[in-house]
């Protein structure tokens, strides 16, 4: 399905093929013949990088068109909150005859979040909003659309008792807004659909195969069987196999249990990347 083809208006078509989207990805199809855009509730259980963002996306600009009322985004994060500002952020270009204000709300709460009320798109935490309600904000009436990111977060024993208490909240309120709930790890999806009461559509289709492979001193055996040697060092495995996928003309991401484990990977590859790359780009 082309983005062309979507029941929204031309102005809103142009501005998502403006900022590189011309077709719709299955898990994105999947969401709108679900309701997506007649307001129905979703939960998108689907892989990363599987178009996520776009669904999102669609919803908010759907609401905003046919002014329905506020959109809610929460993230369990600020650092994702502030990520996902930064992309609808580009909706206030959109010429709707009106100006459309995006704003992000992180901290404690305040006197200046009296002025929240005033944006059409707000990107929460899930403690912010959760402070807002228990702040009794009034515009909280006037909210249409919920969009839960990280959903699947309901079940962790920090951050989940929070997440649930704002969308039970949420969902009970009277005007009985949409949701759309997004997750990439969801295995009770179901259920989850279930409680709130919402279509579920889930995937396992990614952009780009996943091949999963086991490394064990210093062999890597892939899934299909192939094998391959990794340089070994006194950095450790992580390391290593980042470096080794570099050499051979990729990019790695390596994850960590903790900060500290964080930076200390960061600190021995970029010092063994420091030294392999050319003295200009060192300068710069």
């Amino acid at each position: 399905m082309k983005v062309s083809q979507l029941d929204l208006p031309k102005q809103l078509t142009e501005f998502l093929s403006s900022i590189g989207y011309e077709t719709l990805y299955p898990t994105q199809k999947s969401s709108v013949e679900a309701g997506l855009l007649e307001g129905k509730s979703i939960l998108v259980s689907a892989p990363t990088a599987s178009g996520k963002t776009l669904i999102a996306l669609l919803a908010i600009m759907e609401h905003i068109y046919k002014k329905k009322g506020k959109i809610v985004y929460l993230s369990p994060l600020k650092a994702l909150a502030s990520e996902k500002f930064s992309e609808f952020k580009k909706l206030e270009s959109i010429d709707l005859g009106r100006k459309i204000q995006v704003e992000i709300s992180t901290g404690d709460f305040d006197l200046t979040d009296k002025n929240l009320g005033k944006n059409d798109v707000l990107v929460l935490t899930n403690e912010k909003m959760d402070s807002i309600i228990r702040h009794g904000a009034e515009w909280i009436n006037d909210i249409s659309l919920v969009i839960a990111d990280e959903v699947h977060l309901l079940g962790d024993q920090d951050r989940g008792p929070t997440l649930e208490i704002v969308l039970t909240k949420l969902k009970l309120l009277e005007q009985k807004p949409q949701i759309l709930a997004l997750s990439a790890t969801v295995t009770n999806a179901d259920e989850i659909s279930l409680w709130l009461d919402s279509e579920l559509v889930e995937s396992d289709w990614r952009p780009v195969p996943l091949w999963e492979g086991v490394y064990d001193q210093g062999v890597v055996t892939m899934q299909n069987g192939k094998k391959f040697e990794i340089e070994t060092s006194m950095r450790g495995p992580p390391v290593d196999l980042g470096i080794d996928s570099l050499k051979n003309g990729g990019q790695a991401i390596l994850f960590a249990e903790t900060r500290a484990r964080s930076a200390s990977l960061a600190a021995k590859a970029s010092d063994v990347i420091g030294k392999s790359l050319p003295e200009e780009e060192k300068k710069n």
